[in-house]
């Protein structure tokens, strides 16, 4: 495909149930991964393939995705915004959207770190005539995650559930016509799969092919999905980068006699002396006093916690888990 790229709309509504308590602190796009935000990672990816316009959807925290993004303009795009009072989900959110794209436009999920190439993406869709085509790869745990069903020529003959076999994993990267969201209601919350592009799969009984491709892709996929994944993510990514430990976010204060492990530091935090953490996260603002030992931990502001959750309190912060399993803590 030659000329300019469509516009992207990175989905940037969800509550992020997965990875709460961190998304009672920032909404999922927001999280630092390896010290930046995820959102700005993805847009710097977006301008970086030749995306000169973006839009994100809001509605859980946007004040923290607005605070890292503004406009756009240090990471080289225009940045625009789709309010969502009430969330409208996968399809409904995309529909809301569409006074602010054009005719076809790439969707990208606000919670996955991938980096296939968009060009090719957009000409293997102009190609095949399709309404969707959707970016996928090897399935790294069909256990853990859904898929697509794919034939031989590239259609998508529908969805596998988790745990239903042999599929095709989609990488969170699609391209879409808007035509194939313009005859639902505006405003109303509305689904891809399991609403609009089941519609949209091939149909025998009236003789249709479907209208949904799929493109291969190679590139790696890093979900940010739950607060074990977001940790193994950051990881991966700074060492990529060439660090040797994560970063410590802004103004944060780690004691010379603390001792951090595969440790996420966020902004505004306390580490006191002696601190020994292991394998956990730290969000923003938390104070931790001296002599707090914690391993495979999430901290994050009393304040921030579940509604009626009673958990363990260090300093001013509530406790929990990273993956639910038993581990030590003082």
């Amino acid at each position: 495909m030659s000329g300019p790229l469509p516009p992207a709309l990175v989905l940037a509504a969800g509550l992020g149930t997965r990875l709460r308590p961190l998304t009672r602190v920032r909404a999922k796009p927001a999280v630092p991964v390896a010290g930046r935000p995820l959102v700005v990672r993805i847009l710097e990816w977006l301008a970086n393939q030749g995306v000169a316009d973006v839009v994100l959807n809001l509605h859980h925290r946007p004040d923290t995705v607005t605070r890292v993004v503004g406009h756009g303009s240090a990471v080289g795009v225009r940045v625009r915004y789709s309010w969502e009072p009430d969330i409208l989900g996968s399809a409904g959110g995309p529909r809301q959207a569409l006074p602010l794209l054009g005719p076809r436009f790439f969707i990208v999920n606000g919670d996955t770190l991938t980096t296939p190439s968009l060009r090719a993406l957009a000409a293997a869709h102009e190609r095949s005539g399709a309404k969707v085509t959707l970016a996928v790869a090897r399935h790294p745990d069909p256990e853990r995650y859904g898929g697509v069903l794919v034939a031989d020529d590239g259609v998508v003959r529908g969805f596998a559930p988790t745990g239903g076999g042999p599929a095709r994993h989609f990488v969170g990267l699609q391209v879409v016509e808007a035509a194939a969201f313009s005859d639902l209601p505006a405003g109303r919350p509305a689904a891809t799969i399991g609403g609009l592009y089941d519609r949209l799969l091939p149909d025998p009984e009236i003789g249709s092919r479907g209208s949904i491709r799929a493109h291969p892709v190679a590139e790696e996929f890093l979900d940010v999905g739950t607060p074990s994944d977001y940790l193994a993510a950051s990881l991966v990514v700074a060492q990529r980068e060439g660090r040797a430990t994560l970063p410590v976010g802004a103004r944060s204060t780690i004691a010379a006699t603390a001792s951090l492990t595969r440790t996420a530091i966020w902004d505004d935090a306390t580490v006191g002396a002696g601190c020994r953490l292991d394998e956990c996260i730290v969000a923003d603002g938390v104070s931790l006093p001296a002599g707090t030992t914690l391993r495979r931990r999430i901290c994050v502001p009393a304040a921030c916690a579940d509604a009626g959750d009673r958990r363990p309190a260090v300093g001013n912060a509530a406790v929990y888990p990273l993956d639910g399993s038993p581990a030590p803590e003082r």
